[in-house]
């Protein structure tokens, strides 16, 4: 366990899928909700545990279950290239209760502290989330580099990067 700013980043585990489940689940159903007012949705298998058992689990990853002093409230996960120093942001969720409470903003926060090489990060992000858009490019520095599918409301993505310095 890594604690940073009064929150545990724990190695995840197979076992850790059954609680974070849920938890992705309401992350990505409410920013549905919020911005195409529509009651579910997120990536495939975000409601099941295949997302997860997927991305989590694979040994190329670094994946995360975030505690609080509340209990668990979201996780990360992340790739690494260690030759090239361009790595990638695949998720970070919290919980609904935790959200716009600054803890994203401490989660990306160890992120880089935690990979102090890293010459590029890259995410995406979907476009019509307008609260990950504040997030990753005012609160993150992130930049748009590139939109995927910008017809499609649903499939659209925006493309981001950070070059660090």
């Amino acid at each position: 366990m890594i604690t940073y700013k009064n929150l545990n980043f724990d190695e995840f585990k197979e076992e850790d899928i059954e609680i974070l489940t849920p938890i992705m689940t309401r992350a990505f159903d409410e920013d549905s909700r919020i911005h195409l007012n529509e009651p579910k949705g997120g990536p495939e298998g975000y409601n099941t545990g295949v997302f997860l058992r997927k991305y989590g689990l694979d040994r190329k990853s670094d994946a995360y279950k975030i505690s609080s002093q509340e209990g668990v409230i979201g996780g990360l996960i992340v790739w690494i290239n260690k030759v090239t120093g361009i790595n990638y942001l695949g998720c970070i969720f919290l919980d609904v209760t935790c959200q716009n409470k600054g803890y994203g903003k401490r989660v990306w926060d160890f992120v880089e502290q935690r990979y102090p090489d890293t010459k590029k990060w890259c995410t995406e992000t979907p476009a019509f989330s307008r609260r990950n858009h504040n997030f990753y490019i005012n609160k993150c520095g992130f930049h748009v580099v590139r939109i995927e599918n910008p017809k499609d409301r649903k499939e659209a993505s925006f493309k981001m990067e950070k070059v660090m310095r």
